[in-house]
Order: structure tokens, then sequence, then C-alpha cells
């Protein structure tokens, strides 16, 4: 068997260590020869480097490397062209400097070149560095991977100056891309995300931004006949290993790894978390584990908002991410915590959900440490049978003693800004974490429920207040007629006002049945 590409992000090194490549050629061909500069957008360990590489190689006219290939049959190797490939992940800016990173990465590519460039400033050396290398050798490519490294490295709110500080320092250096439009022959910049055009892309407007391109959603990460095609003697290996069925490992694979879409119709594999599972055999976090989301928890409690259920978006959506505004759904897509399910032609809006078992699970469970500060597992403590048993029962004494023993162990920092936002997702955390289905802000025709806990026999209806009564919840669930949609259910309804109130480390819950029926 070929060997498993794992953390090999470059063309030359997967075809010296005979591994396997999944072709993407045919979509990098049809890239070049039908637009001049793009834009790419996905989270981290998603293949947007090889990407950038498979292009490298392609202007460099490495023939060999593409023995086999879709494109080696359908590319003019005779034709070449220069490439600018400068890579942020690879600049050491945090000990050097932005500004002095980019003039010594610079320097280094103009002596690749044999060009000596007398410029000092990152916009003028760039300038002075295409036109040199254009001179020598003609049109020119550029590809820039990470380019957006040196912001996201400072999003948490304690370095954020120095975030906002980089943003400018790139935006006069990416600015020239634009007016050097005559002598590139391609652009193509990758980064996990976009930020709003009032900043750095007010001077990239010319980019076709691709991220959501139907044509190009598999163009990063592997489709389900990719998988079974090109790893069908891992997938062997393992089912035999597991004592299963391949179909049965597939079905597996799909829940763990499984359930990204940048067009809401085309699934696709993490990589990362695929090609690790392959390796070893055993269902783990692979890609959650490679880097855990404090900074997004630290934005979640600043806004006082921790739910992150299912939610349709319109497209203006993907164009709010902004240091000065960091909007919390956003950061959770653009980092790929969150992905697009469906996409509602008629009404123009995206459905935001988790992509899948890996991420739900692992993100779930790492905010339940974070806010309780402890390492506790579903299997210590307090269970999913515990709450699932309590609804079941209809022991709401037992749901309300479950929720106050989760919310007693929060720290001081988590509530200091406290809001019915923050509650409220704090209830849905804690009933996901436990295993217990939980719908939050349910939309009807009369209004929207804060959240909806369904059993095989009940239905529980959920409104929060904060600072107020539990019964002036439970009258806005009687007078916004919540329970309707569920009245042919055949279930047993109950509203239930919840009221949260803290003084430093003491929570208390209050829940009253309203009605049953």
């Amino acid at each position: 068997m070929k060997n498993l590409p794992i953390g090999i992000q470059t063309l030359s090194e997967i075809v010296k260590t005979n591994s396997i490549y999944v072709d993407k050629t045919q979509l990098t061909h049809q890239l070049v020869t039908t637009g001049k500069a793009y834009f790419l957008s996905r989270p981290r360990r998603f293949g947007k480097s090889l990407t950038v590489s498979v292009l490298k190689e392609l202007f460099k006219g490495n023939k060999p490397l593409f023995k086999g290939l879709w494109v080696e049959n359908h590319w003019d190797w005779s034709q070449k062209n220069p490439v600018i490939h400068i890579s942020f992940a690879e600049w050491d800016f945090h000990s050097f400097g932005l500004l002095e990173a980019i003039n010594m990465a610079l320097d280094s590519i103009a002596q690749e070149y044999d060009i000596t460039l007398t410029n000092t400033t990152p916009k003028s050396k760039l300038r002075e560095l295409l036109h040199g290398v254009y001179k020598k050798a003609g049109q020119v490519a550029v590809l820039i991977d990470e380019y957006d490294k040196p912001i996201i490295y400072y999003l948490e709110k304690s370095k954020l100056s120095k975030a906002i500080e980089n943003r400018e320092i790139l935006k006069n250096f990416y600015s020239i891309l634009k007016e050097a439009d005559e002598i590139l022959r391609f652009t193509f910049i990758t980064g996990v995300s976009k930020f709003a055009k009032v900043s750095i892309f007010s001077d990239l407007n010319h980019l076709n931004d691709i991220s959501l391109d139907k044509k190009y959603a598999s163009l990063t990460g592997y489709t389900q006949q990719e998988l079974e095609h090109y790893f069908d003697d891992y997938l062997r290996k393992n089912a035999k290993e597991l004592e299963i069925s391949k179909e049965y490992l597939l079905e597996l694979i799909k829940k763990w790894y499984n359930g990204y879409t940048w067009d809401g119709k085309t699934p696709i594999y993490n990589p990362f978390g695929t090609l690790n599972f392959l390796s070893k055999g055993t269902f783990h976090n692979y890609w959650f584990a490679t880097g855990t989301p404090t900074f997004l928890v630290e934005q979640m409690k600043l806004q006082g908002q921790l739910s992150i259920a299912p939610t349709w978006i319109k497209p203006s959506f993907f164009e709010k991410y902004d240091l000065e505004n960091l909007e919390m759904l956003s950061l959770f897509f653009q980092t790929g915590y969150l992905t697009i399910k469906k996409f509602d032609a008629i009404n123009n809006q995206y459905l935001l959900d988790f992509p899948n078992k890996e991420v739900k699970d692992s993100l779930y469970d790492f905010f339940m440490t974070e806010f309780t500060r402890r390492s506790q597992t579903p299997n210590s403590g307090l269970t999913a049978n515990d709450l699932r048993q309590a609804f079941e029962r209809k022991d709401l004494e037992r749901v309300k003693l479950i929720l106050n023993t989760y919310l007693a162990e929060l720290p001081h920092e988590v509530y200091r800004h406290s809001s019915e936002g923050l509650y409220h997702g704090l209830i849905h955390i804690t009933f996901t974490y436990l295993g217990t289905m939980i719908q939050s802000e349910v939309h009807s025709s009369f209004g929207q429920a804060d959240a909806v806990v369904q059993t095989d026999t009940d239905v529980y209806i959920f409104e929060f207040k904060f600072n107020k009564t539990a019964q002036d919840a439970l009258t806005q669930i009687d007078t916004k007629k919540y329970a309707e949609k569920y009245r042919t259910t055949g279930k047993i309804i109950t509203g239930i006002g919840v009221n949260f109130y803290c003084t430093l480390l003491f929570f208390k819950v209050i829940m009253r049945n309203i009605q049953e029926s």
C-alpha cells in the first residue's frame, strides 16, 4: 500500500515518500484556465497549502511530479512561469515583528532570482521584486498561503491591538497585487478568514472569492467517492482489524469526519482526521486536538452568548469578519467548528450547524471543562442517563438539581457579565453534553421558544429569564402559544419557566409546570 500523507503539505514530498495524492488537478487546471485572481477560505488543516503547492509545481512546469494525474495530458509543459510563493505560516513574524519578517522573506525570495532589492518598505520591496522577476522570466504567479496568519495569531482580547496593527501592514503590503495586474500571470491567496471589505479586501476587490463557489466545493478535503477509491486498502485493513464490515466502517467514518460543505450539497471529509483514523484505526478527535478554541470561548463569554445551535443566516453573514466587531457565529464558521448544512436558494439563506461527531462532541466537552474548570467526563458524576431519566420520569425537581449542580461550579468570571443569553447557552451546553436532545430558539407562527426537550412521551418547552421571575417566563409560554405546534404529536406538553439570578457564586433555577394536556 502507498503511505498516508499525514502532515505532508507539498506535492513533491507526497511523490518522494510514495504517499497517496487525491487527484484534484482537474479542478486546479480549471482555476488556472478560467480565471486569473482568486481567494479561498478554508479551516486549518484542510488542504490549502497542498493546493498552493500543486499550483506552484504546475507553473514551474515540474511534469514528473504529475505522472499519472489528470493534468499530465492537459497542460502545456513547455510554458513556464516564475513563482513567488509567500507562506505566512513559515515566517517568524511573532519573533521579529511583521515588518521585519516580510522584509527578510522578500530578500530571501529575491536571492532565488539573483535580484538585489534596494527598497526598504514591504510594499515597495514587493513591487521591486515583482518587476525584477518579470523582467528576468516573464509574467509572475503569486501564491500566498495563510495570508491572515499575522492577524488571527493575535485575536485574543489582550493582543487585539497587535492584530489591528498587523492588519494595516498587510493591507498596504497586499495592495500592490492589484496595481501589478499586467505583470501577473496568476494570483491565488488562501486563509482561514476573509476580513471585511472595509479592511484588507478593500484593496483586493479584484479577487474571485471561490470559498462558497459550488464549482470548487471539493477542491480541498475528500468526497465520499474519493475516500472509497483512494483509500480502499486502508478501509479493508481497518474493517478487518475492527472485526466489522467495510460498509459499517464507512458509516462510522462518515459520522465522525464527514459533514463539511461549502455549498450545502457536497459533503466533504476532514482530511486530517480521516487520515489519522486510517493510520491508527481508532476514532478520536484528531483535528480538534490540533488547536483548542480558547479564543472562541473567550469571545462567547465577552458577548454573553453561548448558544451555537443550528442557525439560518443570510449571505451577508460571511462578510462580517471584522476585528472591531467580531461576530461569534462567523468566527465558528471560519474556523471550521460550524459548516453549511443546507442552502435555501428561494430565500437565499444558509443553515449553519456542526459538521460531525468529532467537532460537536469535542466542542461541548471542551466547553464544560472550560466553563466549570474541571476534567469531568460523561462517565463520572452526573451522566447522560441522570438527566434523560429525570425527563422521562417527569421529575422536574431532579432536572433542576442537575442544572444547579453544574451551574454552581462556574467560576466568577463566567457570570461577571451575566445575561439571559449566557445562561440560555449554558443550559444548552449542559443538556447537549449530558446527551439530552435540546432544540434552542424554536420558531413557530406564534413566536420563538427558548428551548424544547422531547422524549418519547413528553414535550418540555423552556423559557428563560434573567433577574425576573419564573412566572414571567411561564406567562410568555402561555401568551405566545409555544405549545400549539406540538398539539398534534399526542405527547404531554409541559411548559417550564426558568429564572436565573446570582450573587457571587450562588445560582438558583426556578421551574414551574405551567400546563399539561
